[in-house]
């Protein structure tokens, strides 16, 4: 799973609040499978804008909002 940069939060945002329009015009159209299929992708976009924020949060609440340094590892000769 690929993670959103927290700069595209409001385009996300956007997305969701797309996918919603494009769903009522297939109810009234009677698109049913239209209905269907941008429902799987607004379930989706939800979950993506969730995680994001999850991870906002997370990196607001330890200070760190970087990599995680895991030092150079030693290496030694064997013996």
């Amino acid at each position: 799973m690929l993670r959103v940069s927290p700069g595209q939060r409001p385009r996300l945002i956007e997305i969701i609040r797309n996918l919603a329009e494009r769903i009522a015009e297939a109810r009234t159209n009677g698109w049913l499978g239209e209905v269907q299929g941008l429902q799987v992708s607004l379930t989706k976009a939800k979950e993506k804008l969730a995680a994001l924020d999850r991870s906002l949060e997370r990196s607001r609440s330890t200070g760190r909002g970087g990599p995680t340094d895991l030092g150079m590892p030693v290496i030694t000769r064997p013996q």
